[in-house]
């Protein structure tokens, strides 16, 4: 579980996060969700330690993150899988020699151990003949396995995903948020995802924390988000027709 406690954050004087609290627990696919300028990018990179936050306290399965040593700090990034925006991959290796870098950083594995350990994350994405392919040569959705087989290699406690549906059509995106969700359940690690995207919060939204202006404003999962009255989370949600109708069908059949 990933324990967050009063988190602030400012940059100068403007005060980006304003005492954030909630939990991410393992097992469960956790979506950070919010308007642009609402501080989610701000909160996973503290989650991730790229910022340092000014107060408050993030825990990791009880380890408080700031009062980790050098070496402690390092055993833990060991433990974090990250699929980046746009998949991240090197352009200068093939996909068996990105999803291997992982294990080149943080294990003491033979060569032969890594290779053995890339090829079955790459056919736990169900990509079994991609090995020599270089990324100029694989789709967006393709990268993006190939991201969440890198992600996953060091069989990590945490998974964070940085809009891992970004400039994917809808089918493909839909096959990316059944893969995390797969994954997470299989692997038992706590997710935690940066989205916009309102088809990913309702298919695999099993925690959602709605943030507005640097405040976590609402927290719940894809069925109690159409229940709210929370009119922050109402306009953000059902700014489409779409999930206007969704929504008054949902609570129609509930009543």
């Amino acid at each position: 579980m990933i324990l967050v406690e009063e988190l602030n954050k400012s940059f100068g004087e403007t005060h980006v996060l304003k005492g954030i609290s909630t939990t991410f627990e393992k097992g469960m696919t956790n979506l950070i969700i919010g308007a642009s300028g609402s501080g989610k990018t701000v909160f996973i990179k503290c989650l991730l330690g790229l910022f340092k936050y000014d107060s408050g306290t993030i825990s990791y399965d009880g380890k408080v993150f700031s009062e980790l040593s050098s070496n402690q700090r390092r055993n833990l990034r060991a433990e974090i899988g990250m699929v980046f925006q746009g998949g991240a991959l090197f352009d200068s290796m093939n996909i068996l020699e990105n999803v291997m870098f992982p294990l080149q950083m943080f294990t003491s594995m033979s060569k032969s151990e890594m290779e053995d350990r890339a090829d079955f994350v790459l056919k736990r994405v169900n990509l079994p003949d991609a090995h020599k392919k270089m990324p100029s040569e694989a789709s967006g959705g393709m990268q993006k396995r190939v991201a969440i087989a890198r992600g996953i290699v060091n069989n990590p406690k945490y998974l964070f995903c940085d809009e891992p549906n970004s400039g994917l059509d809808p089918n493909t995106a839909i096959v990316i948020d059944n893969l995390i969700q797969e994954i997470t359940d299989e692997y038992q690690m706590v997710t935690v995802i940066n989205s916009h995207d309102m088809n990913s919060v309702m298919e695999i939204g099993e925690k959602i924390v709605f943030l507005q202006h640097g405040k976590k404003a609402w927290e719940g999962s894809k069925e109690t988000i159409f229940k709210t009255d929370n009119k922050a989370v109402t306009e953000f949600v059902y700014s489409s027709n779409l999930f206007k109708k969704v929504r008054r069908m949902y609570l129609e059949e509930n009543q």
